[in-house]
Parts: structure tokens; sequence; C-alpha cells
């Protein structure tokens, strides 16, 4: 599976709209915020320093995220507003999924924090600018839909998307919603920069292989934090796809 990036990773929470104003765990968000748990040999503790932004200056050096089919991995590079296309990266740090117990949405405060569990029970807290992306490949569970098995009208809307999205764009990867809409997903390696890391674009075609409009996604097509931020913006509830009980 093509690897996605999920920006950021500043251990540590700052005030957004986006945020929650009610806590789900009160003593870890209000009697205290630790952002990490880890007693010596454990996992969470071989966590880079550059995560700490009072450490590690955002303003001149970013951390991202790699999402694999079989890795975690934390690399870090400098970055200048004046020259941000420029990709210098060094690994700071990895570790396989299988490590990983569980990943959990955080909404107080930010909205933008997600809290990750390893299997020894040691566990850090980050904020990122991609949860969005993080959440739908760690912990969504995802129908992929094999190039393959799509139908002649499926497979061209999807390539023909993805071949306009860059010269060295990866194979679309496809996922089906339970609507029956899929949506089509893809990134390529030129487009990444210091500042964004890969940039992926996506598109949502019916059953027939047709575009589906911003507009027309089912509840089913859109991600938790997606609606979210149509709720912050007011826009009415998209219809739902999904069948009746009955």
């Amino acid at each position: 599976m093509a690897f996605l990036s999920a920006f950021g990773g500043n251990l540590s929470g700052s005030s957004s709209r986006s945020g929650s104003g009610s806590s789900d765990d009160p003593a870890d968000e209000v009697e205290d915020f630790p952002v990490m748990w880890a007693a010596p040999g454990t996992i969470a503790r071989t966590l880079p320093w550059q995560l700490d932004p009072a450490r590690s200056k955002q303003k001149h050096y970013r951390t991202h995220l790699i999402v694999t089919d079989s890795r975690l991995v934390i690399v870090g590079m400098p970055f200048s507003e004046r020259d941000y296309k420029r990709v210098d990266d060094t690994v700071l740090w990895e570790t396989p999924r299988a490590a990983i117990g569980s990943i959990e949405r955080r909404d107080f405060k930010d909205g933008d924090d997600v809290k990750v569990v390893f299997t020894d029970g040691s566990w850090c807290r980050l904020r990122t600018s991609g949860r969005d992306r993080l959440m739908r490949y760690l912990v969504d569970r995802l129908d992929f839909v094999p190039l393959n098995s799509l139908t002649p009208a499926q497979r061209e809307t999807a390539e023909t998307f993805a071949s306009a999205h860059a010269p060295d764009a990866s194979p679309p990867v496809v996922t089906r919603s339970e609507c029956g809409c899929f949506r089509v997903e893809v990134l390529a390696p030129s487009t990444t920069n210091a500042f964004f890391g890969h940039s992926t674009r996506d598109m949502v075609m019916d059953v027939d292989g047709n575009t589906v409009d911003l507009s027309q996604y089912h509840l089913e097509d859109w991600s938790l934090e997606g609606l979210a931020a149509r709720r912050r913006l007011r826009a009415p509830e998209p219809p739902s796809g999904r069948s009746s009980p009955d």
C-alpha cells in the first residue's frame, strides 16, 4: 500500500476552535495533562526528542509521520518558508504496526490530538494537522478494493484521476464506503514538501464510475473529522446512503 503522511507531531496542546470544551478523560486532561507515559525500556520512551516543540522549533523544523502497511516511521527535516519544497529528511524513529495497541481520537482543547497506546502499555499524545488521514489508515476499518476488481468504467475514472495528479503518481488506492461509493486516493513523490509532507488528492465515484460532487456525498463518504468540520461551518447534513434496517 502506498505510504501516507500525517503532518506534525507536537507533544503538546494548544487552543483551537475545532476542539472540545468538555473532557472525556479529566484525570489526564484537566487534573493533569501528561503527553507521555513511559517507563524506562518501553516503546514510548524511545520516541525522538524532536517531537517536543519546546526543543525543536516548528518555525525551522518539521516532523512527519509516515504510515505504511507494516510500519510507523517518524522523519524530521529542516524547514524554511523561502524553500519549503526542499526535502532533506532524516529517519528519527520507527516501530512495527504490530507494536501499536490502539490509537484514539482526543478532542479536548485542540480536536487535532491522538493518543497512541503501545502494546507494552506506554503511550504518548500527539497533535497532528492531518488527523483525518492518520485515523483513516490506522483505525478506521477500510474496505480496500483492488484495481483489477473494478468495472471498466470505475477503473478508467480512477486511473484518469491518478494520471491528472502528477506524472509520478502512484497507482490509486481505492476503498469502498458502506453506501457503495468508492473513494480514490492518489499521492506522488514530486508533490512532497517540508511543510505539508505528502499531499494526497482524492475523489469519490459512484458504482457507475461517475465522479460524485462534494455536495452529494453520503454520510458514509465522510470521515468523522470531515463531518465535524461541516458542523462547525453549519453546512447541511449530507444525505445518508445507509439502507433501512428493515
